[in-house]
């Protein structure tokens, strides 16, 4: 059975669904132990995910297996999540090409195949281009566009960790004195002329036979991977490492995710948003579900809620920030912007922002002007919004209605993902749709899940019947 840790803000609806699909949950927090009844479990993960920085999502590192399921298992239930994953593994050896050598920064780039890494050595000095190397990816940096590479090969495995030389070092975290004695001696045992032994936290608990077992088999990977790399031509995977993936929870992905987290425990609607929102809102919130815990009634906790935070959130006549995320990922900042109109109860914001540099409207092709001005209209819970262009003195340039997950209301900023796909209507009464090649091109990659293409062709058949 493969097993799985879970830890931020999510935890819950994802232990919720990852047991539901057949995984058992190791290392838990003793509150999820009590919400789901779990035994203790010490053993690796074989897929571990953990919160983003932002709250806006998780990320995950894992075998190719667990994290096939666990993906599927997202883009299954939920419509707008959007699921980037990284091109190179984690941990994985290749063989590379020297791309390009910067002797003054030390740093090479090498081609390995789904990406160019940088690898930065003071050998580089005598790095040639097209010389071969033999590279792994670090963690270090894990996502980035360009991975971090380094020659100092090692094989991760699940109690220890096969490191260059013969040297034995132990986890700090395992801290009895008897313990460390004895993996020392172990390791010295087991390391050989070219490797050596990093013991993992793991290994504290288990049996020396094992460890030996494990030890043995990580040296013939290692001999393996050694023996491939001289047959190989650059560039090439040797060993497959631990896949990477970074998810994206927008708006309805959050609503579901509240939902799965209701069959469990008290839950207030909102919550994995408000969670994203500071810790102010989040405060309130923990406090507010305590009440529910108490069987005070929803209706009132939600209004208790509202009156609370609601001071911490923009409103009419406030500055706001504008994220407008793209799928792969990179935040465009729009802003700032003047909230003119937000009804709550409707769901409805308008917004103006006033340009003070040249340009070009994207999609338009019409020329933007200083002091040229942009009013934004929309349905907080709708695919899509309208944003009319004007010069300054108020003749319109055009129209341009973009199409996006459901807009988020964040006390620093308004949030959404942007679909690429876009309408753009000009003044003349020209309608044209531009881009949509730009979100099937995201389906093939297995960013976003062919219902939330379908959403948005229907959103924009509807715009233009509407039109």
């Amino acid at each position: 059975m493969m097993k799985a840790r879970v830890r931020g803000v999510y935890t819950t609806a994802l232990t919720k669904l990852l047991l539901d699909q057949g995984f058992d949950i190791v290392q838990a927090s003793e509150t999820i132990k009590q919400r789901f009844r779990l035994n203790e479990n010490t053993d690796s993960p074989d897929l571990d995910v953990f919160e983003r920085r932002d709250s806006q999502g998780v990320r995950a590192l894992g075998k190719a297996e667990p994290m096939q399921l666990f993906t599927s298992l997202l883009q299954s239930c939920l419509d707008d999540v959007v699921v980037r994953k990284w091109a190179v593994t984690v941990d994985g050896v290749y063989r590379g090409l020297v791309k390009e050598v910067d002797t003054a920064t030390h740093e090479a780039l090498v081609d390995i195949g789904p990406s160019v890494g940088v690898l930065n050595d003071p050998k580089t000095s005598g790095y040639t281009t097209e010389q071969q190397l033999l590279v792994q990816v670090e963690r270090f940096r894990l996502g980035s566009r360009q991975p971090i590479l380094t020659t100092e090969i090692k094989i991760p495995g699940k109690n220890a960790i096969l490191i260059p030389g013969r040297q034995v070092k132990i986890s700090r975290k395992i801290m009895d004195w008897q313990t460390r004695t004895q993996l020392r001696q172990l390791g010295e045992d087991l390391a050989t002329e070219d490797w050596g032994v990093l013991w993992r936290t793991s290994a504290a608990n288990q049996l020396p036979d094992l460890l030996r077992n494990e030890v043995s088999t990580l040296v013939e990977r290692a001999e393996s991977i050694m023996q491939r790399a001289e047959g190989a031509e650059a560039p090439a995977m040797l060993w497959e490492g631990a896949h990477f993936v970074n998810v994206e929870f927008p708006a309805l992905s959050k609503s579901r995710l509240d939902e799965i987290r209701r069959k469990v425990t008290s839950t207030i609607d909102g919550h994995h948003r408000y969670k994203a929102s500071g810790q102010r809102v989040s405060t309130a919130l923990e406090m507010a579900e305590k009440l529910l815990e108490k069987d005070y009634p929803q209706a009132d906790v939600n209004d208790l809620l509202r009156q609370t935070i609601e001071k911490e959130f923009p409103s009419d006549g406030s500055w706001i920030k504008i994220e407008h995320v793209k799928l792969d990922g990179k935040v465009f900042h729009l802003g700032p912007a003047f909230i003119e109109t937000f009804d709550q109860d409707k769901s409805y914001i308008r917004f103006r922002r006033v340009f003070k540099r040249p340009g070009v409207y994207d999609g338009l092709k019409t020329p933007k002007q200083p002091d040229d001005y942009a009013i934004t209209e929309a349905k907080m819970d709708e695919w899509y919004f309208k944003t009319q262009y004007f010069s300054k003195e108020g003749q319109i340039k055009g129209t341009y209605i973009n199409l996006n997950t459901p807009m988020e209301l964040y006390p620093y900023a308004i949030r959404y993902i942007d679909l690429e796909a876009d309408v753009c209507v000009w003044p003349d009464g020209r309608v044209e749709t531009l881009d949509m090649e730009k979100l099937e091109e995201a389906l093939t990659k297995g960013l976003v899940t062919e219902k939330l293409v379908t959403i948005v062709k229907e959103k924009i058949r509807e715009i233009i019947r509407a039109l």
